[in-house]
Protein backbone atom coordinates (compact mmCIF):
# COMPACT_ATOMS: atom_id res chain seq x y z
CA UNK A 1 0.00 0.00 0.00
CA UNK A 2 1.68 3.14 -0.77
CA UNK A 3 0.89 7.14 0.44
CA UNK A 4 -1.12 8.21 -1.71
CA UNK A 5 -3.79 5.11 -1.63
CA UNK A 6 -4.12 6.08 2.08
CA UNK A 7 -5.88 9.52 2.13
CA UNK A 8 -8.50 7.09 -0.84
CA UNK A 9 -9.09 4.27 1.20
CA UNK A 10 -9.29 6.62 4.48
CA UNK A 11 -12.11 8.56 2.48
CA UNK A 12 -13.63 5.41 1.35
CA UNK A 13 -13.98 4.39 5.09
CA UNK A 14 -15.22 7.55 6.10
CA UNK A 15 -18.21 7.62 3.92
CA UNK A 16 -19.00 3.66 5.33
CA UNK A 17 -18.95 4.85 8.75
CA UNK A 18 -22.02 7.56 7.93
CA UNK A 19 -23.37 4.93 6.34
CA UNK A 20 -23.36 2.76 8.93
CA UNK A 21 -23.52 5.21 11.48
CA UNK A 22 -27.05 6.34 9.83
CA UNK A 23 -28.11 2.62 9.43
CA UNK A 24 -28.32 2.25 13.02
CA UNK A 25 -29.71 5.65 13.76
CA UNK A 26 -33.42 4.52 12.68
CA UNK A 27 -33.67 2.55 16.12
CA UNK A 28 -32.47 5.41 17.98
CA UNK A 29 -34.87 7.76 16.25
CA UNK A 30 -38.22 5.37 16.61
CA UNK A 31 -38.13 5.94 20.36
CA UNK A 32 -37.13 9.32 20.37
CA UNK A 33 -40.06 10.16 17.57
CA UNK A 34 -42.13 8.33 20.15
CA UNK A 35 -41.79 11.54 22.28
CA UNK A 36 -40.68 14.84 19.24
CA UNK A 37 -42.30 15.24 16.53
CA UNK A 38 -39.74 15.07 13.42
CA UNK A 39 -39.37 18.48 12.45
CA UNK A 40 -38.77 19.84 16.61
CA UNK A 41 -36.14 16.49 16.65
CA UNK A 42 -34.90 17.49 12.96
CA UNK A 43 -34.29 21.53 13.94
CA UNK A 44 -32.47 19.62 17.43
CA UNK A 45 -30.58 17.76 15.94
CA UNK A 46 -29.30 20.02 13.73
CA UNK A 47 -28.08 22.68 16.34
CA UNK A 48 -26.69 20.09 18.75
CA UNK A 49 -24.81 18.82 15.63
CA UNK A 50 -23.59 22.85 14.34
CA UNK A 51 -22.82 23.39 17.89
CA UNK A 52 -20.28 20.72 18.00
CA UNK A 53 -18.55 21.28 15.12
CA UNK A 54 -18.55 25.33 16.21
CA UNK A 55 -16.47 23.43 19.20
CA UNK A 56 -13.71 21.75 17.34
CA UNK A 57 -13.90 25.07 14.80
CA UNK A 58 -13.04 27.66 18.10
CA UNK A 59 -10.04 25.11 18.81
CA UNK A 60 -8.63 24.04 15.73
CA UNK A 61 -6.45 26.28 13.19
CA UNK A 62 -8.03 29.70 12.26
CA UNK A 63 -9.21 29.40 8.45
CA UNK A 64 -10.55 32.26 6.13
CA UNK A 65 -14.05 31.89 4.09
CA UNK A 66 -15.38 34.29 1.76
CA UNK A 67 -18.81 35.49 1.94
CA UNK A 68 -19.35 33.59 -1.22
CA UNK A 69 -18.33 30.60 -0.12
CA UNK A 70 -20.46 30.61 3.29
CA UNK A 71 -23.63 31.79 1.08
CA UNK A 72 -23.09 28.86 -1.28
CA UNK A 73 -22.25 26.17 1.90
CA UNK A 74 -25.26 27.31 3.42
CA UNK A 75 -27.28 26.90 0.54
CA UNK A 76 -26.16 23.71 -0.43
CA UNK A 77 -26.81 22.82 2.90
CA UNK A 78 -30.57 23.89 2.38
CA UNK A 79 -31.13 21.50 0.15
CA UNK A 80 -29.70 18.61 1.87
CA UNK A 81 -31.01 19.45 5.73
CA UNK A 82 -33.77 21.84 4.66
CA UNK A 83 -34.91 20.16 1.08
CA UNK A 84 -34.08 16.28 1.69
CA UNK A 85 -34.65 15.60 5.03
CA UNK A 86 -38.01 17.18 5.05
CA UNK A 87 -38.60 15.34 1.99
CA UNK A 88 -38.10 12.06 3.55
CA UNK A 89 -39.73 13.31 6.73
CA UNK A 90 -43.23 13.67 5.14
CA UNK A 91 -42.35 10.36 2.44
CA UNK A 92 -41.51 7.79 5.49
CA UNK A 93 -44.80 9.40 7.31
CA UNK A 94 -47.15 9.10 4.51
CA UNK A 95 -45.32 5.70 2.90
CA UNK A 96 -43.65 2.44 5.04
CA UNK A 97 -40.16 2.51 6.20
CA UNK A 98 -39.98 -0.71 3.81
CA UNK A 99 -40.72 1.43 0.57
CA UNK A 100 -38.48 4.62 2.22
CA UNK A 101 -35.45 2.08 1.67
CA UNK A 102 -36.45 0.82 -1.51
CA UNK A 103 -36.79 4.53 -2.83
CA UNK A 104 -33.70 6.01 -1.15
CA UNK A 105 -31.38 3.31 -2.34
CA UNK A 106 -31.68 5.30 -5.66
CA UNK A 107 -29.53 8.25 -4.33
CA UNK A 108 -25.96 6.25 -5.95
CA UNK A 109 -28.05 6.26 -9.15
CA UNK A 110 -29.32 10.03 -8.85
CA UNK A 111 -25.15 11.17 -7.93
CA UNK A 112 -24.05 9.41 -11.29
CA UNK A 113 -26.43 11.40 -13.41
CA UNK A 114 -25.57 14.99 -11.33
CA UNK A 115 -21.67 14.20 -11.52
CA UNK A 116 -21.10 15.14 -15.19
CA UNK A 117 -23.36 17.99 -15.10
CA UNK A 118 -22.10 19.71 -11.82
CA UNK A 119 -18.64 18.41 -11.63
CA UNK A 120 -17.66 17.28 -14.73
CA UNK A 121 -17.29 13.44 -13.85
CA UNK A 122 -17.54 11.30 -16.57
CA UNK A 123 -19.61 8.16 -16.02
CA UNK A 124 -17.53 5.64 -16.94
CA UNK A 125 -18.14 2.29 -17.73
CA UNK A 126 -16.66 0.48 -14.95
CA UNK A 127 -18.28 3.17 -12.10
CA UNK A 128 -21.90 2.35 -13.41
CA UNK A 129 -21.23 -1.70 -13.76
CA UNK A 130 -20.17 -1.09 -10.07
CA UNK A 131 -23.50 0.84 -9.95
CA UNK A 132 -25.60 -1.72 -11.14
CA UNK A 133 -23.82 -4.43 -9.10
CA UNK A 134 -24.30 -2.61 -5.83
CA UNK A 135 -27.78 -2.03 -6.80
CA UNK A 136 -29.09 -5.14 -6.87
CA UNK A 137 -27.14 -5.99 -3.96
CA UNK A 138 -29.49 -3.82 -1.70
CA UNK A 139 -32.39 -4.22 -3.25
CA UNK A 140 -31.85 -8.20 -2.44
CA UNK A 141 -30.51 -6.58 0.92
CA UNK A 142 -34.23 -4.49 1.15
CA UNK A 143 -35.99 -7.39 -0.28
CA UNK A 144 -38.89 -5.19 -2.46
CA UNK A 145 -41.42 -8.15 -2.10
CA UNK A 146 -41.88 -6.15 1.34
CA UNK A 147 -42.50 -2.70 -0.66
CA UNK A 148 -45.90 -1.47 -0.97
CA UNK A 149 -47.32 0.53 -4.47
CA UNK A 150 -50.80 1.06 -3.69
CA UNK A 151 -52.03 4.48 -4.59
CA UNK A 152 -53.21 5.41 -1.12
CA UNK A 153 -49.06 5.56 -0.71
CA UNK A 154 -48.14 7.45 -4.03
CA UNK A 155 -47.97 10.67 -2.16
CA UNK A 156 -45.37 9.47 0.29
CA UNK A 157 -43.33 7.29 -2.35
CA UNK A 158 -42.96 10.76 -4.53
CA UNK A 159 -41.54 12.83 -1.60
CA UNK A 160 -38.85 9.61 -0.81
CA UNK A 161 -37.62 9.53 -4.40
CA UNK A 162 -37.20 13.33 -4.21
CA UNK A 163 -35.95 12.83 -0.94
CA UNK A 164 -33.13 10.18 -2.81
CA UNK A 165 -32.94 12.95 -5.44
CA UNK A 166 -32.10 16.14 -3.07
CA UNK A 167 -29.74 13.93 -1.39
CA UNK A 168 -27.92 12.94 -4.24
CA UNK A 169 -27.69 16.52 -5.61
CA UNK A 170 -26.37 17.65 -2.04
CA UNK A 171 -23.74 15.43 -1.95
CA UNK A 172 -22.56 16.26 -5.46
CA UNK A 173 -22.62 20.12 -4.21
CA UNK A 174 -20.27 18.95 -1.35
CA UNK A 175 -17.67 18.06 -3.76
CA UNK A 176 -18.32 21.28 -5.58
CA UNK A 177 -18.34 23.66 -3.40
CA UNK A 178 -15.44 21.95 -0.27
CA UNK A 179 -12.49 21.63 -2.28
CA UNK A 180 -10.42 24.48 -1.10
CA UNK A 181 -12.07 25.39 2.01
CA UNK A 182 -12.24 24.07 5.45
CA UNK A 183 -14.24 20.79 5.55
CA UNK A 184 -15.43 21.59 9.32
CA UNK A 185 -16.30 24.75 8.65
CA UNK A 186 -18.36 24.34 5.95
CA UNK A 187 -19.75 21.31 7.37
CA UNK A 188 -21.68 23.88 10.65
CA UNK A 189 -22.44 26.04 7.89
CA UNK A 190 -24.34 23.36 5.81
CA UNK A 191 -26.41 22.49 8.65
CA UNK A 192 -27.13 25.87 9.60
CA UNK A 193 -28.61 26.03 6.02
CA UNK A 194 -31.22 22.74 6.97
CA UNK A 195 -32.61 25.30 9.85
CA UNK A 196 -34.70 28.19 8.24
CA UNK A 197 -37.17 25.47 7.10
CA UNK A 198 -36.87 22.75 10.19
CA UNK A 199 -38.07 25.84 12.63
CA UNK A 200 -40.57 27.10 10.51
CA UNK A 201 -41.94 23.25 10.49
CA UNK A 202 -41.49 22.99 13.97
CA UNK A 203 -43.36 25.74 15.10
CA UNK A 204 -46.15 24.56 12.84
CA UNK A 205 -46.45 21.04 14.04
CA UNK A 206 -45.89 21.69 17.63
CA UNK A 207 -49.35 23.75 17.03
CA UNK A 208 -51.14 19.99 16.81
CA UNK A 209 -48.60 17.86 18.45
CA UNK A 210 -46.75 17.82 21.83
CA UNK A 211 -43.65 17.59 23.03
CA UNK A 212 -43.75 13.83 25.57
CA UNK A 213 -41.93 12.91 28.72
CA UNK A 214 -38.31 13.92 28.45
CA UNK A 215 -36.27 10.88 30.36
CA UNK A 216 -32.49 10.20 30.73
CA UNK A 217 -32.95 7.81 27.80
CA UNK A 218 -34.48 10.26 25.30
CA UNK A 219 -32.10 12.32 26.52
CA UNK A 220 -29.24 10.07 25.46
CA UNK A 221 -30.82 9.16 22.06
CA UNK A 222 -31.06 12.73 21.47
CA UNK A 223 -27.36 13.13 22.10
CA UNK A 224 -26.27 10.61 20.01
CA UNK A 225 -28.71 11.98 17.02
CA UNK A 226 -27.01 15.45 17.41
CA UNK A 227 -23.85 14.87 17.78
CA UNK A 228 -22.92 11.37 16.51
CA UNK A 229 -25.88 10.69 13.69
CA UNK A 230 -25.50 14.32 12.72
CA UNK A 231 -22.07 16.37 13.42
CA UNK A 232 -19.65 13.29 13.13
CA UNK A 233 -21.44 11.17 10.51
CA UNK A 234 -22.48 14.50 8.36
CA UNK A 235 -18.84 15.76 8.79
CA UNK A 236 -17.55 12.15 7.07
CA UNK A 237 -19.79 11.74 4.64
CA UNK A 238 -19.00 15.80 3.13
CA UNK A 239 -15.69 14.50 4.01
CA UNK A 240 -15.78 11.31 1.41
CA UNK A 241 -17.48 13.42 -1.12
CA UNK A 242 -14.58 16.06 -1.04
CA UNK A 243 -12.31 13.77 -1.45
CA UNK A 244 -13.42 11.20 -3.69
CA UNK A 245 -15.14 10.69 -7.16
CA UNK A 246 -18.98 11.58 -6.58
CA UNK A 247 -19.64 8.35 -7.96
CA UNK A 248 -17.49 5.80 -6.01
CA UNK A 249 -18.53 8.16 -2.53
CA UNK A 250 -22.25 7.46 -3.37
CA UNK A 251 -21.64 3.81 -3.20
CA UNK A 252 -21.07 3.92 0.60
CA UNK A 253 -24.66 5.17 0.77
CA UNK A 254 -25.12 0.93 0.75
CA UNK A 255 -23.48 0.31 4.26
CA UNK A 256 -27.04 1.94 5.30
CA UNK A 257 -29.38 -1.01 4.89
CA UNK A 258 -26.83 -3.26 5.97
CA UNK A 259 -25.78 -1.77 9.10
CA UNK A 260 -29.96 -1.38 9.82
CA UNK A 261 -30.94 -5.19 9.07
CA UNK A 262 -27.79 -6.37 11.38
CA UNK A 263 -28.86 -4.63 14.09
CA UNK A 264 -32.27 -5.79 13.69
CA UNK A 265 -30.74 -9.47 14.06
CA UNK A 266 -28.88 -8.48 17.12
CA UNK A 267 -31.60 -6.30 18.76
CA UNK A 268 -35.10 -7.56 18.00
CA UNK A 269 -33.68 -11.02 16.49
CA UNK A 270 -35.03 -10.45 13.16
CA UNK A 271 -33.92 -13.20 10.64
CA UNK A 272 -30.49 -13.04 8.43
CA UNK A 273 -31.79 -14.69 5.19
CA UNK A 274 -29.12 -16.30 2.11
CA UNK A 275 -30.74 -13.45 0.18
CA UNK A 276 -29.54 -10.64 2.96
CA UNK A 277 -25.91 -12.16 2.87
CA UNK A 278 -25.91 -12.72 -0.99
CA UNK A 279 -26.66 -8.80 -1.47
CA UNK A 280 -24.01 -7.98 1.21
CA UNK A 281 -21.79 -9.66 -1.23
CA UNK A 282 -22.66 -7.86 -4.42
CA UNK A 283 -22.30 -4.60 -2.54
CA UNK A 284 -18.76 -4.91 -1.41
CA UNK A 285 -18.22 -6.56 -5.22
CA UNK A 286 -19.33 -3.08 -6.45
CA UNK A 287 -17.50 -0.87 -4.18
CA UNK A 288 -13.97 -2.80 -4.78
CA UNK A 289 -14.79 -2.42 -8.30
CA UNK A 290 -15.50 1.13 -8.15
CA UNK A 291 -12.66 2.08 -5.99
CA UNK A 292 -10.13 0.40 -7.94
CA UNK A 293 -10.39 2.46 -10.90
Amino acid sequence: MNNKSLPFIFALLSGLTAAAIWGGMYVVSKVVLDVIPPFSLLTTRLILGASALGLVILFSKKTVMSSKQIWQCFLVGFVGYGISLGFQFVGTKLSTASNGSLVTSATPAFVLVFAPFLLVEKATLRRVIALIISTIGVIAVIDPRSAELSSALFLGNISLLTAALTWALYSVLVRKVSQDIDLIKSSAIMLLGGLPSSIAFSIWELKSQEIGEITIGIIGGILFLGIVSTAIAMFLWNYAFAKLPAAVASLTFFAQPIVGTLLGWFFLSEIITPLFIFGGLLIGIGIIIASTE
